[in-house]
């Protein structure tokens, strides 16, 4: 892959990839059928780059873009119910400028956090092949390295971002212990300078069911931005 040198061109890259065949046609496909409820809007249908200041001191880490959120507004965990979970949380400890994302342009601003996903394209079932996150694992590496003078803490969101992101920091060059530390809520991890944050996704089945709640939510963002010098 290219060698970018900045997120901007990175950016510009990553919205025009067709590098999954499986991916290229489901987000093109959603984009026209559409659910009744966004009927009258244009969808996105592309690749979701990142979202958040270039020199982010912390990161959140998902999974991929969802069918009718990102890949309908184009901005990372804009316009689904994950999201709404998220942005309040961010908001409420101080990392985003208000506590709902509904589309690009809405005013939304992140503070010292920028959020990225392993894989950029929205997946049949929310389940990417391997080789499609290996495909987009050079995305995220490239992200990470430009990211790498500033970052500070890394919040994973989900056992999949967890297994997904070791890997590229080690292609990078952050020193991952062996054996690789496991993935779990509240679980805090050392990479050389870089600390990661485990969290439970914040997907309807775990806040529905409570195993996520708003406070652990803002419990482990609270202690990445500290670890980030947000505080």
């Amino acid at each position: 892959m290219k060698v970018f040198s900045t997120i901007a061109e990175l950016d510009a890259a990553v919205v025009d990839c067709r590098a999954c065949p499986r991916l290229v046609a489901w987000r093109e496909e959603v984009a026209v059928t559409k659910r009744a409820a966004f009927a009258g809007q244009t969808y996105w249908g592309r690749p979701v780059p990142g979202f958040g200041p270039v020199d982010a001191s912390m990161a959140i880490v998902g999974l991929a873009p969802s069918a009718h959120g990102a890949n309908r507004t184009g901005r990372m965990f804009t316009g689904d119910p994950s999201g709404d979970v998220l942005f309040r949380a961010l908001h409420e400890v101080g990392l985003a400028s208000q506590p709902t994302s509904t589309h690009q342009g809405d005013g939304l601003e992140l503070r010292g956090v920028r959020m990225v996903a392993p894989v950029r394209c929205a997946p049949p079932a929310n389940k990417p092949a391997p080789d499609e996150r290996h495909n987009c694992g050079a995305w995220l590496s490239a992200e990470l390295s430009l990211l790498a003078p500033t970052l500070r803490s890394i919040v994973v969101l989900g056992a999949f971002g967890w297994q997904a992101l070791l890997p590229v920091l080690a292609e990078v060059g952050w020193p991952v212990p062996s054996p690789r530390p496991k993935f779990g809520h509240g679980v805090e991890a050392d990479v050389g300078e870089l600390r990661l944050f485990g969290c439970y996704h914040v997907s309807q089945r775990n806040v529905q069911t409570r195993l996520l709640t708003h406070s652990m939510v803002c419990d482990v963002l609270s202690s990445a931005a500290a670890r980030a010098g947000l505080f």
